[in-house]
């Protein structure tokens, strides 16, 4: 064999060899999580009531919530890795985490870098409103004052769906939309998900509730590229957890609405 095709030979093995290795590491954390009987997952801590700290110290919250949940149907050990949103998706890519569960949003530019599995919680922009004051649909808006911020998603999704005589009070930031509505300036506030639960948290004697979604914005687990099996494990487990009413169990308790009918 002459030295120009040993040398093509060695090279076509080595590359046979560096694709094999790469193709058992992209399937191997389904099979180290449960070798190690531990799963690492990211999560957030300060953006509630998905995650944040509690006064135990301890995280808590509705993403924390289903971690331990996954955990617990895989039988292993749960790790919580506190992440921000600017380094969860490092947290994947460099394997410190085998999952983030951080209210992720699917959109094309992650999904290149990432795999998602299917949905595993609402997230959401709705009108709020005191328990006491009914509120059937939007049409009973009409005559109402709402407390919006200007040219946030909550005020474009709600201009399309509140009737023309609706008293829409447009402020210029969340605290001041928030505020309005506390202070009794309005009777009900459109806002997102994590500034109404703050809200609510804060001021429990105003016995404010969800009222009516304005829109659903669904957030997914996040999974190295390639790691099928995982993937495939964790919706197995968010099927059955949708099917037996375990996903609608958790959301009603962080959100105060079920999960309702999530994208696979």
């Amino acid at each position: 064999m002459t030295p120009t095709k040993r040398a093509f030979l060695a090279s076509t093995i080595a590359l046979a060899a560096a694709l094999g290795v790469g193709h058992a590491h992209a399937q191997s954390a389904l099979d180290g999580v449960m070798k190690n009987k531990l799963i690492k997952i990211a999560i957030p801590t300060d953006f509630p009531p998905y995650g944040f700290v509690g006064i135990d110290l301890k995280p808590q919250g509705l993403d924390i919530d289903t971690a331990n949940y996954i955990g617990a149907k895989l039988g292993v050990k749960v790790e919580l890795l506190p992440v921000t949103s600017a380094n969860r998706i490092a947290y994947l890519q460099t394997k410190k985490a085998d999952l983030v569960i951080s209210t992720l949003g699917k959109n094309p530019e992650r999904e290149k870098v990432i795999d998602f599995t299917a949905a595993y919680s609402p997230f959401f922009q709705a009108v709020y409103g005191p328990k006491s004051a009914a509120l059937a649909d939007f049409n009973a808006l009409g005559g109402k004052s709402v407390a919006v911020t200007r040219g946030a998603i909550e005020d474009q999704e709600l201009t399309k769906v509140a009737p023309a005589n609706t008293d829409i009070k447009r402020f210029e930031d969340n605290n001041a939309t928030v505020s309005a509505f506390v202070s009794g300036q309005t009777q009900f506030v459109a806002t997102g998900v994590s500034v109404a639960d703050n809200m609510i948290k804060r001021n429990p004697a105003l016995g404010a509730e969800y009222k009516l979604l304005l829109k659903d914005s669904p957030n997914f687990i996040g999974v190295a590229k390639g790691e099928d099996a995982l993937r495939l494990k964790v919706n197995e487990i968010l099927a059955a957890g949708k099917k037996a009413g375990d996903l609608d169990t958790m959301a009603k308790k962080w959100l105060g609405r079920p999960a309702g009918n999530l994208p696979e």
